[in-house]
């Protein structure tokens, strides 16, 4: 119990801290919300009112804590550029993010397990130099370069889908899928075959330890020795692997949804900075180090659960 209440803590803080520093950090970017809104209607009396009417006048740390006290009651503020709740702004554009997100990261669960097993099982037949090679480029190649490739041939070539055309979930939820499988796949490439090499290694790091030789002694063949005895174990990593990788693939579709013209949270992101719609961008800041820093707080809870001997460490 001392370890969850000491790692609640350290979560707290650290969402304060990234709240702070992102709040911080919107208040040093060269250009003045005030003078984006005004356009060439700018004088410097309607900039003072403005900066009055948006409570840009007072200090940064009142504004934070205002920011802040609202925030935690569910007051987003309002955008600057929508002149809307930014939490209206952010509705539609949470449910495209998360569905792409979960399914990117079930791709990379489902692949990624058997193939780890797989990789571990032929270790020492001759395909095994081609099949780890090739998992070695596919983890060294960037998510949005993947995109790239995704779209010119699925999308330009075999004309699977049609690139920029986003169907919405209001008006097709097989189709809304269909579009997100394609920067599902982009995002999840790369961390299968990582998921794929760590439970290949964890696996072929298992089968050295004296139990396993036991298990054979018994008469078990080597499929049984792995799905029986060393995949338990083997899994441990993997798992808090899978549950850290979540929040990597949230941050991750910030850039794959530009490639894909994917209206979510990340291309609303890059708009909203450019545009200097602060109270948007720093919402969408904070929730995206909500999702990190909560699944990092997850998966140690998780391998706590799984491992007795975490406590005790």
């Amino acid at each position: 119990m001392t370890y969850v209440f000491k790692k609640t803590g350290v979560l707290i803080a650290t969402l304060l801290l990234v709240s702070l520093l992102a709040f911080l950090a919107f208040q040093i970017i060269p250009a003045d919300p005030v003078t984006m809104m005004l356009g060439t209607d700018y004088t410097p009396e309607r900039a003072e009112a403005l900066r009055r009417q948006l409570g840009l006048d007072r200090g940064v740390l009142v504004r934070y804590w205002d920011w802040l006290s609202g925030f935690v009651r569910g007051d987003m503020g309002v955008s600057y550029s929508y002149a809307v709740e930014v939490r209206e702004v952010l509705r539609g554009k949470i449910a495209v993010t998360a569905a792409l997100s979960l399914l990117s990261w079930f791709l990379v669960t489902a692949v990624s397990i058997p193939l780890g097993i797989a990789l571990a099982r032929y270790k020492g037949r001759k395909l095994e130099q081609i099949t780890v090679s090739l998992n070695q480029i596919l983890m060294s190649v960037p998510s949005f370069f993947l995109g790239i490739l995704l779209t010119w041939l699925f999308g330009l070539v075999l004309r699977l889908f049609i690139p920029g055309r986003f169907v919405p979930f209001s008006e097709s939820v097989p189709g809304c899928l269909g579009y997100l499988f394609f920067p599902a796949l982009a995002i999840s490439v790369p961390k299968t075959a990582k998921t794929a090499k760590l439970l290949r290694s964890a696996i072929l790091g298992e089968m050295k330890q004296d139990y396993v030789l036991t298990a054979y002694s018994h008469g078990n063949s080597r499929w049984m020795v792995i799905s029986r005895h060393v995949l338990r174990n083997a899994l441990l990593p993997v798992v808090t692997y899978l549950a850290m990788s979540l929040a990597d693939i949230v941050a991750s579709s910030i850039i794959v949804e530009q490639v894909f013209v994917v209206p979510g949270l990340g291309r609303l992101l890059i708009a909203s900075i450019s545009n200097r719609d602060y109270p948007v961008a720093l919402c969408i800041v904070v929730m995206i180090a909500f999702v990190v820093v909560v699944m990092n707080y997850l998966a140690d809870l998780l391998t706590q659960a799984i491992d007795p001997r975490v406590r005790l460490s």
